[in-house]
């Protein structure tokens, strides 16, 4: 079989520089590549069952086509798979496929596999290297890249984990097919951050160019190397997100308190949390007069146009209060003694971080938020 060229993206991490592969049908590479990465290492593939139906026996394939052992741990798919028990399960599978520490752990799947199977091999012999084979769109342009791992708590999303960067980032751009709709769309809301973030042009670029990337070919792969590259820039400058890495965060501090509320459910995907949270980060902005409430508007259309929500009304079953949101948001990583950090804008293309915010403005606001209209 013929394939094209991928689009490389260097992480640029001194001795722990990686690349990030990126095109249609690259997962027949996934034995070459691994084998050259580590000659002779076994492989345990870490995926969850809907991800195994579809992909696992191909990874499997042609990993042994290139001479590569692996095994397989399979685990349930959804956000409750990042808990301390399928962490513990999972750490015993790898020793028990007595994996060393030359070995490989291969996440196969989407954000909540990678963050699991990364966390995993940070942890595991004190620390294994690992393989990102992301499968979702969400994943393959933002939780692959960067190297933050982590499980979930009852206080909130992500607050155990690590800072671990994978060896390999191998994102085939085929395997978004297998997606639902609405799953494709909820990682579209974090490649259309990359543009509220700093590139105002990219963001012009998706109003025109969303329905090519969502029918898939060069536009997609196009998006998906900039939202890369993009991030891969931010990460080599502050990988341990002490400061200008913060900008990968915005509409994060309200979206994992709406994913929350929302009990980690079918309710409120992950991407759908994060387009509700950039809408009231740039909402908020607004409010302040940070920002025209024309680019708000504008904003808000086109996340409509391509079917994410945009208003706290289009979360199903009962509504949060302020103060439960702001319970939940005080359990969030960007809370510094008791101050609110959030990620604010001054227009599309021109987020900030902006330090100690009152509780009690952000409060009021999500009040009248929470108030308005369907």
């Amino acid at each position: 079989m013929r394939v094209a060229d991928p689009i490389l993206v260097n992480v640029a991490l001194g001795e722990r520089s990686y690349d990030i592969v990126i095109g249609r049908d690259q997962l027949i590479s996934l034995g070459q590549r691994v084998s050259t990465l580590r000659p002779g290492a076994k492989v345990a593939i870490i995926t969850d069952e809907t991800v195994a139906r579809l992909h696992l026996q191909t990874a499997a394939r042609v990993l042994a086509t290139a001479g590569v052992e692996s095994t397989s741990i399979t685990v349930a798919p959804g956000e409750s798979s990042k808990s301390f028990e399928v962490l513990e399960r999972v750490c015993e599978a790898l020793l028990a496929a007595r994996l060393e520490r030359g070995d490989l752990v291969l996440a196969l799947g989407g954000g909540v596999i990678g963050d699991l199977a990364g966390f995993a091999a940070a942890i595991v012999r004190r620390g294994l290297d690992y393989v990102q084979v992301p499968t979702t769109l969400l994943a393959q342009v933002d939780s692959s890249v960067g190297g933050k791992t982590a499980i979930d708590s009852r206080y909130g999303k992500n607050l155990i984990g690590a800072f671990h960067q994978p060896a390999l980032v191998l994102s085939d751009t085929a395997l978004l097919d297998t997606l639902s709709a609405r799953e494709f769309r909820a990682g579209y809301a974090e490649l259309a951050k990359y543009g509220l973030i700093s590139d105002v042009e990219f963001f012009s670029w998706l109003e025109s160019k969303w329905r090519e990337l969502f029918a898939g070919g060069t536009a997609r792969e196009h998006a998906i190397a900039v939202s890369c590259r993009s991030k891969a820039w931010i990460v080599s400058r502050d990988e341990r997100d002490l400061g200008e890495r913060a900008l990968l965060n915005l509409g994060h501090t309200f979206g994992h308190a709406l994913e929350a509320a929302a009990g980690f459910s079918e309710r409120l995907l992950h991407g759908e949390a994060v387009a509700l949270g950039m809408m009231l980060a740039l909402a908020f902005s607004a409010k302040r007069g940070l920002m025209p409430a024309s680019d708000v508007g504008r904003v808000a259309r086109h996340l409509a146009e391509v079917g994410l929500p945009t208003t706290l009304s289009a979360i199903p079953g009962s509504p949060s209060t302020a103060d439960q949101l702001m319970q939940l948001m005080s359990q969030d990583k960007k809370v510094k003694r008791g101050k609110l950090t959030l990620i604010l804008a001054r227009g599309i293309g021109a987020a900030f971080v902006a330090a100690d915010v009152e509780a009690a403005e952000v409060r009021d606001f999500l009040a009248e938020q929470l108030a308005r209209p369907a």
